[in-house]
């Protein structure tokens, strides 16, 4: 089987460049047995534990999955999970629907799977990419935060390098594409999301960075967040995307100040914003774009109130939202005024 490799930048994660695209291939897995295939296409039982993939899958369109998925460490590296068009279903159940996951061997170190594809999915429910933890609160995301060189620990233990292609997300009870502290470079493209969202639809956690969202449509009605959060998440490239009457907002970029005792290193600085079209059916909406939608707005700063200012390398609880490139976007049935720059050194041009 024909794997693609994606590019490993050297060092920090490089700012905002071409698209991602093949380089290279690799034969890596190979086609699931008949065994795992039937697991795959077994009804749930109410305590099923996720069935894990480490090889090629290929459903046929009539599938309906209602099993939970899972992609465990390196053993899932170079797999091709292909729907044809077939249901993920996680509607029976609140726990991940499908799961990427690093996994912590027994001496510390975090096994990592690399350059996983999933494409031609529909997915009732959630998909998350996790590697210290399952969101800037949990426990070794907290204790790594306390620690110069967290961000570089979060991105060498999480998930890197996931093709998310024409998928199509349904009725999450919480969000439905969440990207966990430290994940790197995953691509996020020709997707659709609709329904309903409890929360964003689409969340970029603390120390992520250089992520693709690409040529996707986002008509998911969160029931009070923004669509996408970019939160401590650094040189991400949102472009080309579709965004139908985002009236609770559109991409908000920030920095959770503190929340649940973890100190967020990194800042959301060098993320591209670009040619995405904002489309509305009523005047009154909340920002399209708003870098640094935390400062200064204390219901979201209450968390700074009880957690000590950080002095590792000079770190405070501001967003930091600056250095980001907002440009070339449409709002059609808005205004300009729709774009609000809270950050220093933001380039905000052509937006129309």
């Amino acid at each position: 089987m024909v794997r693609y490799a994606f590019p490993v930048l050297a060092g920090v994660i490089a700012a905002a460049g071409p698209p991602i695209l093949p380089v290279s291939s690799i034969a890596w897995a190979d086609a699931c047995p008949a065994n795992v295939m039937e697991a795959l296409r077994a009804p749930a039982g109410k305590d099923a534990k996720p069935v894990d993939i480490r090889c090629d899958v290929t459903l046929n369109r009539k599938d309906r999955i209602t099993q939970r998925i899972s992609f465990s460490g390196s053993r899932a590296s170079g797999v091709v999970f292909d729907c044809n068009g077939a249901m993920i279903d996680g509607s029976g159940t609140k726990a991940r629907t499908v799961l990427i996951q690093s996994r912590k061997g027994s001496d510390g170190k975090w096994d990592v799977p690399t350059d996983i594809t999933i494409r031609n999915c529909q997915i009732k429910g959630d998909l998350r990419i996790q590697g210290l933890g399952n969101n800037g609160q949990a426990k070794e995301v907290k204790a790594s935060s306390n620690r110069d060189g967290h961000t570089q620990r979060a991105q060498a233990a999480a998930p890197t390098g996931i093709l998310l292609d024409n998928l199509a997300f349904s009725g999450s009870v919480g969000v439905p594409l969440y990207l966990a502290p430290g994940v790197t470079k995953v691509t996020l493209q020709n997707s659709r999301f609709i329904g309903k969202a409890s929360s964003t639809v689409v969340y970029l956690d603390a120390e992520s960075a250089g992520n693709v969202i690409t040529g996707n449509t986002f008509s998911a009605r969160p029931e009070w967040r923004e669509v996408i959060a970019v939160d401590g998440s650094a040189n991400n490239r949102i472009e080309n995307n579709t965004f139908v009457n985002p009236l609770s907002g559109g991409i908000y970029l920030y920095r959770n100040c503190g929340e649940g005792g973890t100190f967020r290193h990194q800042s959301p600085q060098g993320n591209l914003i670009r040619g995405n079209t904002f489309q509305y059916q009523m005047p009154i909406a909340r920002p399209a774009v708003w870098i640094g939608s935390r400062e200064g707005v204390s219901v979201f700063n209450s968390y700074c109130l009880v957690q000590p200012k950080m002095l590792l390398g000079g770190l405070d609880h501001n967003d930091g939202a600056n250095n980001n490139t907002v440009t070339d976007n449409r709002l059609i049935g808005g205004s300009p005024s729709l774009i609000v720059d809270d950050g220093s050194r933001n380039r905000v041009s052509n937006n129309r």
